[in-house]
């Protein structure tokens, strides 16, 4: 009998590092059409953007963020770290992907891995990103750049792990996650949670070297717990399960915990309350920038050591050389 008593949903967010603000809401605004649902700043590091991107209301399985700083080092995705983060879309609309990516100049080619057809690509960093079709998940209402809801990236599929001590990891993704080990292929295990997005996750069979964090990289990966109390018990479970989970921390939109699991990969288990319309009304999300009450004497410093940035329509796009 299986008696875990915590599972995951599945992915809530994702982290990544990146170099020009700008540029990135070009590319996952003006390029992907997700909306920019939160503009604020890292909470560690004030001169630093925090953007949030996902669904028309930044829903947990939707959402990728960034820390988005000009003279950030570049970094080599490796082992411990997301190595590709997978976009879902409606089924058919794979083809209005391709021909999306060809007229904004953004290279692309194609994989199949468990019999799903993929397209391949890269942010300007050098984020390793993927399209699939797929039934789960509801329609994305935002609709930008010419990207109609019925071909609209819906949020995550998923992700493809790197990890430095494969067996390890596999132990944490079954045994403290509560996924499920759904196929295997000669290069990655898949595992599946219980949520209609962001829920399949391949992990490689054979441990890799350790990458290097910096531009171009994710920082983590956040999983889902469904409320508070929820949370508290993840936190008490995943400490039980042998790691160090840090104090439970407010992070305005959600609470957060973060461990690193064997194989190098920071995670983070992340509540689906509040949600990204607890300090701005859901038809003004993005627009201004945000801050926590603790920062809000600094705004005008803040403010003015921050690039301006906006989201806009593209002709194309430049990738990074």
């Amino acid at each position: 009998m299986d008696n875990r008593i915590q599972k995951t949903a599945g992915i809530h967010h994702i982290t990544c590092f990146v170099k020009d603000p700008q540029r990135n809401v070009d590319f996952y605004a003006g390029v992907l059409g997700l909306r920019l649902v939160k503009k604020t700043i890292n909470f560690d590091a004030p001169e630093v953007y925090h953007l949030y991107f996902g669904n028309e209301k930044g829903s947990p399985g939707t959402i990728i963020t960034f820390f988005p700083h000009e003279s950030s080092r570049k970094g080599r995705i490796g082992g411990g770290q997301v190595g590709i983060t997978t976009y879902v879309v409606p089924i058919g609309a794979l083809d209005f992907w391709k021909a999306r990516l060809t007229a904004l100049d953004v290279p692309f080619s194609e994989c199949s891995r468990f019999s799903e057809n993929y397209i391949e690509f890269a942010d300007p960093d050098g984020l390793q990103l993927e399209i699939v079709e797929r039934e789960g998940g509801a329609l994305n209402a935002w609709s930008f750049g010419g990207i109609p809801t019925d071909k609209a990236i819906k949020g995550f599929g998923g992700a493809v792990l790197y990890s430095t001590a494969s067996s390890k990891s596999m132990e944490v993704l079954e045994h403290v996650l509560g996924f499920d080990k759904v196929g295997e292929d000669d290069d990655f295990i898949r595992y599946k949670a219980e949520g209609d997005i962001g829920n399949i996750i391949d992990l490689n069979k054979e441990s890799m070297g350790w990458g290097i964090s910096g531009a171009g990289t994710v920082h983590h990966i956040a999983w889902r717990a469904k409320d508070f109390e929820d949370h508290e018990a993840w936190r008490s479970h995943v400490e039980k399960s042998g790691f160090y989970p840090t104090p439970i921390i407010d992070r305005q939109y959600f609470h957060a915990i973060y461990f690193r699991e064997p194989g190098g990969i920071l995670f983070e288990i992340a509540t689906d309350p509040p949600g990204f319309a607890n300090d701005e009304p859901q038809d003004r999300l993005g627009e201004k920038l945000m801050l926590p009450a603790w920062f809000e004497d600094s705004r005008a410093d803040i403010e003015k050591n921050l690039s301006p940035i906006q989201v806009r329509e593209l002709e194309s796009i430049k990738q990074e050389t």
